[in-house]
């Protein structure tokens, strides 16, 4: 797979219940835009901490084997959440979360930055690289005085859920305002939680209009390092500027190569 002419991408899975027994996966729609908007051959990597059924596989499993088989990393978005505990904080009652997700995002995280391996990460997984790199998260936004409602309507169908909810400013000299070519853009909104506390090696590349951090870059931009809190992967064909973005993902990592 390795001598494959299509640059290969990680995705970590999520695990999730199916009736009784544990699953790992991820959505179809971010294999989708990775295969055809970035032009990569997308990999799943199982979770590696311990669960339900799989004894912990870190010892054959560790970040640095893994990366090695990869060009490229992409983190998705999930239901589930950080856990708390990783910045600080406790969880409160109800808040879904994934531990083994976290287990083995985090670390590949760290490791694909140090090893210069482009990554992308959308929504949670914006959320996992600022707490990789020791930033924060507001746990429900939608509670913080100021802020708006980032969640999405679910009394709508899938399609109205995903629709363009709020404009975003791309910071001006910034990775993504170069690639849109302007100061604007809309974006979906899909997330109960957010920035608060930026990591310190990670700077601002886009707001929303109550202020919440919606993209991010490497402060040291020398490589492909890059996070948004929307879903760019939504039906990515149809706006030029998310079919950009995967673009340049792909281009990252052929220009690594």
């Amino acid at each position: 797979m390795r001598h494959s002419q299509w640059p290969i991408v990680g995705i970590p899975c999520d695990v999730y219940m199916q009736g009784k027994h544990p699953q790992h996966g991820c959505g179809e729609k971010y294999i989708n835009a990775l295969a055809h908007g970035a032009g990569v051959r997308p990999v799943l990597l199982p979770a590696v901490a311990e669960g339900k059924d799989l004894a912990p596989l870190t010892d054959i499993c560790s970040p640095d084997e893994v990366l090695d088989g990869l060009d490229g990393l992409f983190l998705t978005g999930n239901v589930s959440n950080v856990d708390p505990q990783l910045y600080g904080e406790q969880s409160p009652p109800g808040n879904l979360l994934d531990p083994q997700r976290d287990a083995t995002t985090l670390p590949l995280i760290l490791c694909a930055i140090e090893r210069d391996i482009p990554l992308f990460a959308v929504c949670r997984g914006f959320q996992e690289l600022n707490v990789a790199l020791g930033g924060t998260l507001y746990q429900r936004v939608h509670e913080v005085p100021g802020m708006l409602d980032h969640r999405e309507d679910s009394s709508l169908p899938r399609e109205g859920q995903y629709d363009y909810a709020h404009e975003i400013t791309l910071v001006e000299g910034g990775l993504l305002r170069k690639l849109a070519g302007v100061e604007h853009v809309m974006v979906n909104s899909v997330h109960g939680q957010g920035i608060r506390q930026l990591a310190e090696r990670l700077a601002v590349e886009a707001t929303a209009p109550d202020g919440l951090i919606e993209a991010v870059r490497l402060v040291d931009d020398s490589r492909f390092a890059l996070g948004v809190q929307f879903h760019p992967e939504w039906q990515y064909q149809l706006d030029p500027f998310y079919s950009e973005l995967f673009r340049a993902f792909g281009d990252a990592i052929r220009a690594r190569l």
